[in-house]
């Protein structure tokens, strides 16, 4: 004999195996927080409205489809029932054939539904037989009123509010007959336009403009207005129940006829089958890396360009938290960026650890001393960290600039930019690549069509959201070399690793292939640049980082890309004077390191700017200027542009000024001259500025949307866990001693027995070796039930193993309200 079908989705539960308990966890993971005490509160908690809403979130579009036509359906419906409601019955609003269901044959809906339904079982949204589907009543509240299906209500509903006349007219007009029993006219006319033949008849007799309102208001919205003194195509719908009052002034169309006028279909268009994702460009796979390669090359400069500029000027944390909006534009000026780009590797390096707030009393952004170890690694490994940290991060640098839900300026590097969802698009999008051949590449629209079908979301602002996420992620992949040309990349497809969520060790291995792949896409750093006559100096690729680190002081860079050229000026070869290096290093440094002769015009420009540099010495009287030669001093105090600096002649090699030393410094280079400060003894100050750092700082964590991904250790023991607590509150019980004890019954009603009774029970079962079932009190005065084999009573304390915990626990006698034996 079969055994009866569930009665609640409890009882459902309690029969699936543990296989399907787990993937009920899997799939919804805010059941586990924290893990039910048995399976009448884990149905319990799945019904909640904040669990179905987020559960109705994770459906794809065919699976949401179908929970919506259950959310119409009578419940319970059964399988055959539903087909019917996505593929139709055969008849058009005319009472003609329909051949196929929208835009998809009725074989694909067919194909289709099935997983459809095990996924909304899988996920409790659905429980009982074929026979008997019931979709979770909180799920048929949120789906059925209003009807995102554009169907009105049911007829019984639309004339409960009528008045018992008007409802025996309706009947009347409709040749049916008379009853008194509101609930039987509404069947009445439920079945009126529910049947097939009633139903043409009806709209055979229908007027030409009765018919078209009825073909304006088959697919939804389902309401619409009148007036005191309707038209007569009205009136004949109203006469005819077709039409019935919502409110003064509105009618609607009843759910039975809208689904006859539309041949028994709940979805103008079912989507079975999900948009595919073609490949619109076709790129050789090896000009796809390179193209990537090169970007990550370009990455790692803007980074360090970025940080380099920073750990010398770190700009202000505004009080409100975050970069302020003059800030983020001068530092885009410094990068060659638009703001926005500037903003995505703000973002990137603060969330890589890189750069964090100092946290003292005048708080600034600064280079944090994870810096220092990131650029010690080799490249490919650098790129990495970054595209690992794009790949996990919640926040979100496309949203600074906007405002948040309270109207607050959201500004980069501040709170409210953290999105729970953009980690799994970013992911998505990455896998939908990896499925197209290699170096081909899909448009935006095609993958942002994808991602609607599989997460179809119900308000179009968020649905908006997800897009902008989307397209950000895409152009984001593009700068980091993620993918090239709109193609993933061989480093991006290893860095994506295994599909679904990872552990932080798959992560990590994850990393780890994609900086290997990457290594040899990458040129070798070169040892030497290309020195030109026009005072320009050419790196045919990247340069060795003590190199580039000179370089960089010693000149300026002109261009990137490529190759890289570096412009040598009177500005940047002060610079590196001021740093400590002298005329004659400078000329054995360019030796060494150029592969062409050392043009004449560079030597000329390093050695008149070492002749002069020093020359004029700047300390502190306020201020000092002294020179050996009397008539540089001398040209300097004729030059008007010295008149705001008070200059007098305090000796023949020496000026004084009311201007402080720095002051003093910058208005005689803007004059043209290379003026070095001194320190009290008389020697030269070397001009360095320090590399300022913060603390030790952590990376921030990543926000998730929602509870994190349980991995398959926590949901074995959460399983166990839910049947031994189930198992506690359903065994079957017989009492102990003089005193009956309380059988569960599902109820949470706890034992009770006397001391003696209990202290008899505990010693017998620890003798027997047998299990019992108790109610505990713990120190905080929460209640709970238990299934405990004792082992050993002393001392006031019982000692066994707990079936419930799957462990061995020690209680104290005072805390067990009662005991009773197992039937079985």
């Amino acid at each position: 004999m079969s055994s009866p079908p569930p009665r609640t989705l409890a009882e459902d539960l309690r029969a699936r195996q543990d296989d399907s308990l787990a993937e009920l966890l899997r799939a919804r993971p805010d059941l586990l927080s924290p893990v039910p005490g048995d399976l009448t509160q884990l149905a319990t908690r799945a019904g909640t409205r904040a669990s179905v809403v987020r559960a109705l979130e994770r459906l794809d579009r065919f699976a949401l489809q179908a929970a919506e036509a259950l959310a119409v359906a009578p419940d319970p419906c059964s399988y055959e029932r539903l087909l019917t409601l996505l593929t139709g019955d055969g008849t058009g609003a005319t009472g003609g054939e329909t051949g196929a269901t929208g835009d998809q044959p009725d074989h694909e809906v067919e194909r289709a539904l099935p997983a459809a339904v095990r996924a909304l079982r899988d996920r409790a949204v659905v429980w009982g037989p074929d026979d008997r589907l019931r979709l979770v009543r909180t799920a048929r509240e949120l789906l059925g009123s209003p009807s995102p299906t554009g169907l009105g209500p049911p007829v019984a509903e639309a004339v409960a509010g009528m008045s018992p006349g008007r409802v025996q007219e309706l009947l009347a007009t409709a040749g049916l007959p008379p009853t008194h029993d509101p609930v039987s006219a509404g069947e009445a006319l439920a079945a009126l336009f529910t049947g097939r033949r009633t139903m043409k008849a009806l709209l055979d007799g229908a007027p030409p403009d009765s018919r078209e309102i009825l073909a304006r208001l088959t697919w939804g919205p389902p309401h619409g207005t009148v007036s005191a003194n309707p038209a007569p195509a009205i009136r004949w719908l109203l006469d005819r129940g077709l039409l019935l009052p919502s409110a003064p002034g509105h009618v609607v169309l009843p759910r039975e006829a809208g689904l006859s006028l539309r041949g028994g279909r709940v979805h103008a268009r079912p989507e079975p089958v999900p948009p595919a994702v073609p490949p619109a460009a076709e790129h050789g796979a090896a000009t796809v890396d390179a193209t990537g390669a090169a970007q990550a090359l370009l990455a790692l400069d803007t980074v360090e360009d970025l940080l380099g500029g920073w750990e010398t000027a770190p700009p202000p944390v505004l009080r409100s938290g975050g970069l302020s909006v003059r800030d983020l534009k001068r530092t885009a000026v410094a990068l060659d960026l638009p703001e926005p780009v500037a903003a995505f590797w703000i973002e990137l390096a603060y969330g890589a650890g890189l750069l964090a707030s100092d946290g003292e009393a005048d708080e600034r952004f600064a280079p944090t001393p994870g810096y220092d170890e990131w650029l010690a690694l080799p490249a490919e490994q650098r790129w990495a960290q970054l595209a690992a940290t794009w790949l996990t991060a919640t926040r979100t640098p496309g949203l600074a600039g906007g405002r948040d839900a309270k109207g607050r300026a959201l500004s980069v590097l501040g709170d409210g930019l953290d999105r729970g969802a953009a980690p799994e698009i970013r992911r998505r999008l990455l896998e939908l690549m990896a499925g197209l051949p290699d170096g081909a590449a899909a448009t935006a629209d095609a993958l942002l069509a994808r991602l609607r079908w599989e997460r179809p979301v119900r308000s179009e602002e968020a649905a908006e959201s997800r897009a902008r996420l989307a397209r950000w992620a895409l152009a984001d992949a593009e700068l980091l070399g993620v993918t090239g040309r709109g193609a993933l990349t061989a480093q991006g497809r290893a860095l994506l690793g295994a599909p679904g969520p990872q552990t932080a060790a798959e992560a990590a291995a994850a990393e780890a292939h994609a900086a290997h792949v990457l290594a040899p896409l990458l040129p070798e750093p070169l040892d030497h640049v290309l020195l030109q006559a026009d005072l320009t100096a050419v790196a045919p690729g990247p340069l060795r980082r003590p190199l580039a680190a000179t370089l960089g002081v010693l000149a300026e860079i002109e261009s990137k890309g490529g190759a890289t050229v570096y412009r040598f000026t009177q500005e940047s070869v002060r610079r590196a004077l001021d740093a400590g290096r002298s005329a004659a290093e400078l000329h054995d440094f360019l030796a060494a390191h150029s592969r062409t002769p050392v043009p004449q015009p560079l030597t000329y420009l390093i050695d008149d700017v070492a002749r002069r540099h020093g020359q004029l010495r700047v300390g502190a009287a306020s201020a000092y200027l002294r020179c050996d030669d009397d008539a540089t001093l001398s040209e300097i105090l004729a030059d008007r542009r010295s008149a705001d600096l008070r200059l007098r002649r305090l000796a023949p090699a020496v000026l004084v000024s009311q201007a402080p030393p720095d002051l003093l410094l910058e208005r005689l280079r803007d004059m043209g001259y290379a003026p070095a400060a001194e320190s009290p003894e008389g020697a030269v100050l070397v001009a360095r500025p320090d590399a300022v750092r913060t603390p030790p700082r952590t990376a921030p964590a990543p926000v998730p949307d929602g509870p994190p991904h349980p991995d398959d250790t926590l949901l074995a023991a959460a399983v166990r866990a839910i049947r031994a607590g189930d198992h506690a509150s359903t065994a079957a019980l017989r009492p102990v001693g003089a005193a009956p004890a309380v059988p569960p019954s599902g109820n949470g009603a706890l034992p009770r027995t006397s001391a003696a009774d209990t202290l008899a029970a505990m010693q017998a079962a620890a003798l027997t070796g047998t299990a019992v079932w108790i109610g505990y009190v713990n120190a905080d005065g929460a209640a709970s039930q238990r299934v405990i084999a004792p082992l050993r009573v002393e001392g006031g304390f019982v000692t066994g193993f707990d079936h419930t915990a799957d462990e061995v626990r020690t209680y104290p006698l005072h805390r067990i309200t009662g005991v009773a034996e197992l039937a079985d």
